[in-house]
Formats: C-alpha cells, sequence, structure tokens
C-alpha cells in the first residue's frame, strides 16, 4: 500500500511491544475485563477473576463514548485511580480508551496501554495527540473502515513519534442484524501481509453475543491474531453498559482453558506471514 512508510510491512521486522512482562506482537496475550468501571468493588471482583483466569491485561472504561448523551459516560478520573487499584492488587497492566485530547495526560498517567476506540479512529487530532506519548497504543479499525484506512490511521500516531502501535479488529457494520456486528477475521492474516504490527482481535463487540465469542476468539487465535480483548463481568444484568454481551468470569474461565489447549495444539498460528504462503507479488511489500 502506498504511503505507509512506517506501518506498512516493507522491510521492517514485525514490531514486539514490551508492557512490563508482556510481549504483545510475540506472546499470546488476552485481554479481559468490564465495559466499563462501575465502581471500585465491581472492578476488584472482576479484575480478581481475570487474573485468575489467565488474563495478562485488565480492560476497563473510564471515558465511555455512547450512543445517547443520557447513557453512563464512565467516571473519569475516579475510574483511572480505580484501575490504577486494581493494578496494583493483581498486577496486571492497564488498558482503557482515550476519547478527548485533552484527557490524553490523564490517561497517560494511569494507564499501561491507551486505546483509540473504533469511533475515534479517524479523530486525526487524537491521534497526533496521542503520539507524543511513550506508551503503547491499541488502535482499533473503524466499523466502516478499509484496511488501508485503517493502517493510515496507524500512520499518524507513528509519524507524530509514538512506533507502538497494536491494531485490534472489533467487527464492521454490514447489513445482518442478528450479530452487534461482522468479525471480520480474514483481516489477521491480512495485516500480518500488509502490515508489521501486532494485531488483537475483539470478539465482545465483533458478535455482541456470549455464546458466539468463544469460537469466535478459537478461530482468531488459528488465524493468527496477537491477542484478544473480551468483556467480562461479575454480574451482567447490573451492568451500565453493554450487558448482553458480557461474559461471567467462569465463562471466561472455561474459555480460557481452550485456548490454552488450541494455542498448545497448534504451537504456531496457521498464518502468520510466513512467505511460503504469501504471493510472489507481495513477498516484499512496496511501501512506494
Amino acid at each position: 500500500m502506498k504511503n505507509l512508510k512506517l506501518a506498512g510491512r516493507g522491510d521492517h521486522e514485525r514490531t514486539v511491544i514490551e508492557v512490563g512482562d508482556l510481549r504483545i506482537g510475540a506472546d499470546l496475550v488476552v485481554i479481559a475485563g468490564p465495559c466499563s468501571v462501575e465502581s471500585e468493588e465491581q472492578t476488584m471482583i472482576i479484575a480478581r477473576a481475570v487474573a485468575k483466569a489467565g488474563a495478562k491485561m485488565l480492560r476497563g472504561g473510564a471515558f465511555k463514548p455512547r450512543t445517547s448523551p443520557y447513557s453512563f459516560q464512565g467516571l473519569g478520573l475516579k475510574g483511572l485511580k480505580i484501575l490504577a487499584k486494581a493494578r496494583a492488587e493483581t498486577g496486571l497492566p492497564v488498558i482503557t480508551e482515550v476519547l478527548d485530547t485533552r484527557d490524553v495526560g490523564w490517561v497517560t498517567e494511569y494507564a499501561d496501554v491507551l486505546q483509540i476506540g473504533a469511533r475515534n479512529m479517524q479523530n486525526f487530532a487524537l491521534l497526533k495527540e496521542i503520539g507524543k506519548v511513550e506508551k503503547p497504543v491499541m488502535l482499533k479499525r473503524g466499523m466502516f473502515s478499509t484496511y488501508a484506512e485503517w493502517l493510515s490511521c496507524a500512520e499518524y500516531i507513528m509519524d507524530a513519534g509514538n512506533p507502538n502501535v497494536i491494531l485490534c479488529e472489533r467487527g464492521i457494520r454490514t447489513f445482518e442484524t442478528y450479530t452487534r456486528n461482522t468479525l471480520d477475521l480474514s483481516v489477521i492474516p491480512s495485516m500480518k501481509t500488509l502490515s508489521h504490527l501486532p494485531v488483537f482481535v475483539d470478539p465482545t463487540h465483533g458478535a455482541g453475543r456470549v455464546e458466539l465469542i468463544p469460537p469466535m476468539a478459537l478461530a482468531a487465535i488459528a488465524a493468527g491474531a496477537d491477542g484478544l480483548i473480551v468483556e467480562v463481568h461479575h454480574d451482567p444484568s447490573t451492568a451500565q453498559s453493554d450487558k448482553d454481551q458480557a461474559m461471567l468470569p467462569e465463562q471466561f474461565e472455561r474459555m480460557m482453558t481452550m485456548i490454552e489447549r488450541l494455542a498448545e495444539t497448534l504451537k504456531e498460528p496457521v498464518f502468520n506471514g510466513r512467505l511460503d504462503f504469501v504471493p510472489w507479488n507481495l513477498r516484499k511489500e512496496s511501501t512506494e
């Protein structure tokens, strides 16, 4: 693809991003936690549960982009402090979303990884601001965005000075209404061919139905995903956002057992950008 001097595959070695002891892009990393940080008690219960089940990072929204202005918008700075407390107890690094350029400083202070949500993928002012910080960034694909548009947004962040970008597929909007979105798993081998950046998958938003999350998660790993990010809540009926797609801790624990078995069986992904599977004319992806 043209004009992808930094995010494009080119002659770059595969990017490995270190977050504490984690090696994102080299080791399989599962991120789990609540959609929203609702209280200290709720967050600590879930953090302990996902850590026990084998999650390597804690997710939780302190600032929430909601379709309705009357829906729960998150706890803001209070939520960030709760996430920091959960990290101190469990040892799990924290990832949380940044919505506004004015909040970058706060979130950078408390989080280990910053997330750019699908709705903000092309918020170029925010991308440039995020590019100035040293923390890794997870860039979610917009629900109507092409691969080229997605990678161009990663290029914005990297061009501003931050090379530590993680791509995350979270489903695209199609005519199907049974699922919340349509999870595009072909994006994984495509990004392994087109880019050197780590690729994660969010089967929670991609499917929007709890029973579909485990099979989509397993399929993503088999296709070569570097990690997953899923939503877990100890009492979904009381959740203030996305209650219908939150896994119970015991469901998450069972899924983690299946993931471990699959990873052990595969030893390596079915496809990870290896040259023996790449068409001859893409074996040296041009960035001109």
